[in-house]
């Protein structure tokens, strides 16, 4: 019997062996390192800041021109806030440094402490819309709540116009249609500023299968006059269009993101 038993011992230890030496399913971790490159052009690069400038260089022109012009309403100017007046920059990559996905609670703790710096050129603009008299107004699509800390922040920086009746935050939708034809009851809007599509006009919410640029080609001759865009390849609208379904995995949405690369080969 003892025999046996060391027989069935000896059996045991090499079975666990063997299992134990099977490669194990991989772990499917979420991360956020796709924005790896994204982030650190958006937070080191000289180019920009550049764009940036220009962009706001462009908007002054335009702003210039247009304030000398008679209306029977005043002018205003709707510029969006989020990677267009303010830097989020860090709550990007803070996703990407704790492997963590995007949730609003995460959001609203970055919001919360109204740490966001300027864009370049944002406050400056600011300012000379007020000096020249046309009111500049935000709208943008965080929440009602967030409302007090994002005017803490606007103001902390110098922004003009940093008021309660001159922020739309979102209500009970997304789109920004609704809120800028508030504004377009009592103002002429001259111009509108933002780095997402859906910042100018409600015909971008709907971009088809071409991802908008069929669209874009329509109203060309309205950006640099009538919109200004800029610069955020971190996120926008424009990922609609990689991920057709929500609950995707990581590898999932890995392999769509690379099917979508057109090399050379």
């Amino acid at each position: 019997m003892r025999t046996n038993l060391l027989g069935i011992i000896a059996i045991s230890g090499v079975i666990s062996l063997m299992v134990s030496c099977q490669p194990q399913a991989e772990k499917q971790e979420y991360n956020q390192d796709h924005m790896l490159y994204s982030t650190i052009w958006y937070q080191h690069s000289p180019e920009m800041q550049a764009l940036y400038y220009q962009a706001f260089n462009i908007a002054g022109e335009r702003v210039r021109q247009q304030s000398s012009h008679k209306t029977s309403k005043p002018k205003a100017v709707v510029v969006d806030i989020d990677e267009t007046m303010l830097d989020n920059s860090p709550f990007q990559a803070q996703e990407i440094l704790d492997n963590r996905e995007y949730s609003t609670e995460f959001w609203k703790e970055w919001t919360s402490l109204a740490r966001a710096k300027a864009l370049p050129g944002a406050v400056e603009f600011s300012k000379l819309c007020d000096s020249l008299k046309v009111t500049l107004f935000y709208i943008t699509n965080r929440s009602a709540d967030e409302a007090a800390s994002t005017l803490k922040n606007l103001d902390s920086l110098g922004f003009a116009f940093a008021k309660p009746e001159y922020l739309l935050p979102k209500e009970n939708e997304s789109s920004k249609k609704q809120r800028r034809e508030r504004i377009a009851e009592q103002y002429d809007i001259i111009l509108l500023v933002g780095d997402n599509l859906n910042d100018f006009s409600e015909i971008f919410e709907n971009r088809g299968d071409d991802w908008g640029s069929g669209l874009v080609g329509k109203n060309k001759s309205d950006f640099g006059s009538r919109f200004i865009i800029l610069p955020n390849p971190m996120y926008g609208d424009w990922e609609k269009n990689i991920y057709h379904t929500r609950g995707l995995s990581p590898q999932q949405k890995d392999s769509l993101r690379r099917s979508l690369l057109n090399g050379f080969r």
